[in-house]
């Protein structure tokens, strides 16, 4: 059965075949959905995402930059006239720049505090507001976030900050959205996985020697485990949920000690 059979996405945030949004955008075809990309607008990240994306059948491959709210109008805009009204927009975007989560979070800079709230956690509103238009009634959105929202994470910093503002923008979100439009809004929250953005956090490699001495499965989370949740969360499968925070970490985050 292919779960989202006809149905039409865009996704914001892949950067490799590594990147956590891809393995979503992958379970995303996999079962039906026609799917839009966009990238970050420099010739090097237009490269890779088009040779992830082209392959699959993209409808559109945009640039944009989320610290942009016009050119978040714009791509939502262009991507809709292409594809027609869109069943799911997935965020998968957060920044904060290698000084913030290399010293003590009290020395995070006003400037670095502020960029990185408005990239990682300002531009979902942003998307919301701007795709809402075109979202058919009960269509959902997805974000990705980090158990260094609600715990501390030594290294993650200025960024389980962002990730707590995120998740907090999901309830509000899912409250406005799914009352005006019935659009579901959730975020998936996933364990230690080997991306681009984690490479930026100090002793990502001892967490990844970690989890599996903790965690109830006693294992690291695959990626694919993530694309499933993230296609979950965005069919009709997840009809009845939203403004929740989905835990794909092996049980990881229940675990007191």
């Amino acid at each position: 059965m292919e779960l989202l059979n006809g149905k039409s996405g865009f996704i914001f945030g892949v950067a490799n075949d590594h990147s956590l949004a891809w393995h979503i955008a992958e379970a995303c075809h996999r079962n039906g959905a026609r799917l839009g990309f966009n990238y970050l607008p420099n010739p090097k990240m237009e490269m890779r995402v088009r040779k992830l994306a082209e392959p699959i059948g993209a409808k559109v491959i945009l640039p944009c930059d989320v610290s942009d709210d016009e050119q978040i109008r714009a791509t939502l805009h262009q991507a809709a006239e292409t594809m027609g009204p869109l069943d799911f927009v997935v965020h998968s975007v957060a920044y904060a720049s290698r000084e913030s989560l290399s010293a003590p979070f009290y020395q995070t800079t006003r400037s670095d505090f502020l960029q990185a709230m408005e990239i990682s956690a300002y531009s979902l509103v942003s998307v919301c507001r701007h795709a809402l238009p075109y979202l058919r009634e009960g269509g959902a959105v997805l974000t990705l976030t980090y158990m260094g929202s609600v715990k501390v994470i030594p290294a993650y910093n200025v960024m389980g900050v962002c990730k707590a503002a995120l998740e907090a923008s999901v309830r509000y979100l899912a409250t406005e959205l799914g009352r005006e439009k019935k659009v579901r809004v959730n975020a998936l929250s996933a364990g230690a996985v080997k991306t681009l953005s984690a490479a930026g956090v100090s002793g990502f490699s001892r967490m990844l020697d970690h989890y599996p001495e903790k965690s109830p499965l006693a294992r690291n989370i695959e990626p694919e485990e993530v694309g499933k949740s993230g296609l979950y969360l965005l069919s009709d499968l997840a009809s009845g949920v939203t403004g929740e925070v989905h835990y794909v970490d092996g049980g990881y985050n229940i675990v007191g000690g």
